[in-house]
């Protein structure tokens, strides 16, 4: 299959013993080199109040991602929209951005957990292995990450009031605003900000069949988890292609699949450097938000019980590990598997350094 182009997403991670200022600056460094290494996009996630990831604000992240580089797409992945967000200013921001960064700006929109915007899916699903060899594994339930003490308390600091519009109203008012504005006549409510042809490209990111849908019915891009939700992988991206609808925006269907991974020279230590990844995924299916991210000595140190190795079974297993060329032929497993267009992967370790030689290489191999 020929190569298609390879995004990044980064949650801006601390690592244990690391400050947050440490993790913007290791991020806009790494900004830098995804650029020169030829990736394509560099996205950036939205996560409030854990101590493990900065993200609070995909924006202003992408505001300073976009002073110290001149080519890269920059966007979100994704605003999680929920009754906290008034639609009109994620547009009007992401058209600020649009301006300031003309023909590089992705506003990426999803769910937010917060507002019941969890994986729309199966339920229970045995763990299949597809004829192209990807793994997908049973379904994992985000119930006890949404009756989590910290999340009520997140869900009460992060969405005001009852009601007000559902996610898909709140996607059609983005489209609408980001087109020909709201409303007619003296009543019109338009984005005075952006030039033309320097609006922000709308995509939808999400994990079930929910917004896989509605990406297809408004002919908008789709972006879909594997690397945090790989058992709807293969139902969203389906469903989006079933539901499309040609748009003025998008002819064909366009699919972003994401993929968690880690290279280094040797499989040994590239495992090494992923050491921290089962305890890091732990702490946030636990409902307690993603710790700073251990060293593999502290990895190493730590104590399990069977259930919490069920517990991030499935997103261990799918993570892509190993040498670039290791990691690369299962990264074209998950094209094939997905026909996706695009792929956007996300690697977290200890060092900073690590995880930028990372991306670097699997960009080489790539490219070779």
């Amino acid at each position: 299959m020929s190569r298609i182009p390879l995004g990044i997403l980064d949650l801006v991670p601390v690592s244990s013993g690391g400050t947050p200022a440490r993790a913007v600056s290791a991020s806009l460094d790494l900004v830098r080199r995804a650029e020169a290494a030829g990736y394509h996009r560099y996205w950036f996630a939205e996560h409030h109040f854990n101590p493990g990831v900065i993200g609070s604000s995909p924006a202003v992240l992408i505001a300073l991602a976009g002073s110290v580089t001149e080519r890269i797409r920059l966007g979100s992945a994704a605003v999680q929209l929920s009754p906290r967000h008034t639609e009109a200013t994620v547009a009007e921001e992401f058209a600020l951005l649009a301006t300031a960064f003309p023909g590089r700006i992705d506003l990426g929109v999803g769910r937010s957990g917060l507002a019941g915007g969890g994986p729309s899916g199966p339920i229970h699903a045995p763990e299949t292995v597809t004829p192209e060899g990807l793994l997908i594994p049973e379904p994992f339930s985000f119930q006890q990450v949404f009756d989590a003490p910290k999340f009520k308390t997140l869900a009460r600091l992060l969405v005001r009031g009852e009601g007000g519009a559902d996610f898909a109203d709140q996607v059609e008012t983005i489209v609408a605003l980001l087109a020909d504005g709201v409303g007619s006549g003296e009543e019109r409510v338009g984005l005075g900000t952006t030039p033309a042809g320097a609006v922000p490209e709308l995509r939808l990111f999400g994990s079930g069949t929910l917004t896989a849908r509605l990406a297809g019915r408004l002919g908008l891009p789709f972006a879909a988890n594997y690397h945090s939700a790989p058992s709807g992988v293969l139902v969203s991206v389906d469903e989006y292609r079933r539901s499309f609808t040609p748009s003025e925006r998008l002819e064909q269907p366009h699919v972003i699949v994401s993929a968690d991974v880690v290279a280094a020279p040797t499989t040994a230590r590239a495992h090494e450097l992923a050491a921290g990844y089962p305890a890091w995924v732990r702490s946030i299916r636990s409902g307690l938000g993603a710790i700073p991210y251990p060293s593999p000595a502290e990895a190493a140190a730590l104590d399990w019980t069977d259930a919490e190795r069920r517990l991030v079974d499935d997103r261990v297993r799918t993570q892509f590990v190993g040498t670039p060329a290791e990691v690369v032929a299962r990264l074209t497993t998950l094209q094939r598997a997905t026909g996706a267009d695009e792929l956007v992967l996300t690697t977290i370790t200890h060092d900073p350094e690590d995880r930028a030689s990372s991306f670097e290489a699997i960009a080489q191999e790539w490219s070779d």
